[in-house]
């Protein structure tokens, strides 16, 4: 039994996703970021970078319990312990990784800074949402491009690549991206949405988020300088 400790944020679904398609059993205990449950000294224990989600597999390898923090990391562990969602073809997988690092470098942080701005930032700043929403506008046509000659992110194939991804494109009008202008993201989008497993994914805790407006004191923690506190 995995131990997840998450969020439903993008970076909480992926994991929440691949463990809904390996059908690895877990158990969710919740962080809630807004209350800075993430900065308790339980959770740092496991994820010293104070971020969601982190996993303690108590088989690990050799037997032996291993946690882990970072998704892309986290979806790589599991794609290596199941078997699953990572291709065998060694050019297929380099080229897998290399579309799960694109999300992690770019499309997830732009997006994220696409909707802080759009959303969340006191001040609007228009050079900051500008530049933000016109990123996540190009990553999402180098997504289209890509997808225009192939099924799925990495290969022909559904992959990790494909659930690192799928998350943020979830919600993607708040980041001013239209998936209506892209159709072959669309497309692919539309087809992972289907997925029994992805829609279960998506479920986890989603009780527990709250779309609200963020008060003086969880802005503070997330935004503020609760966040930058050394530890």
């Amino acid at each position: 039994m995995i131990d997840v400790h998450t969020w439903p944020t993008p970076n909480g679904h992926k994991v929440h996703i691949m463990l809904e398609e390996t059908g690895l059993e877990y158990r969710v205990y919740p962080v809630n970021i807004r209350e800075g449950e993430q900065f308790k000294p339980a959770f740092l224990e496991i994820s010293p970078n104070n971020r969601i989600p982190a996993i303690l597999d108590p088989d690990g390898p050799g037997g032996k319990p291993l946690s882990l923090f970072e998704s892309g990391a986290i979806l790589l562990y599991l794609a290596s312990k199941t078997g699953k969602f990572l291709p065998i073809d060694m050019a297929e997988r380099w080229t897998c990784v290399q579309w799960l690092m694109w999300q992690m470098g770019g499309l997830g942080p732009m997006m994220g800074q696409a909707n802080h701005f759009r959303r969340y930032a006191k001040d609007k700043i228009g050079y900051a949402i500008e530049r933000y929403t016109n990123e996540a506008n190009r990553l999402t046509h180098v997504l289209d491009k890509r997808l225009a000659e192939s099924e799925y992110v990495a290969c022909d194939e559904y992959s990790i690549a494909d659930i690192s991804i799928f998350p943020w494109l979830r919600g993607a009008d708040s980041r001013g991206v239209m998936l209506a202008d892209y159709p072959n993201v669309k497309r692919w989008f539309d087809e992972i949405d289907a997925r029994p497993a992805v829609q279960r994914g998506v479920q986890v805790l989603a009780d527990a988020q709250s779309n609200a407006p963020h008060d003086p004191k969880s802005w503070e923690i997330m935004f503020g300088k609760t966040q930058f506190q050394r530890r």
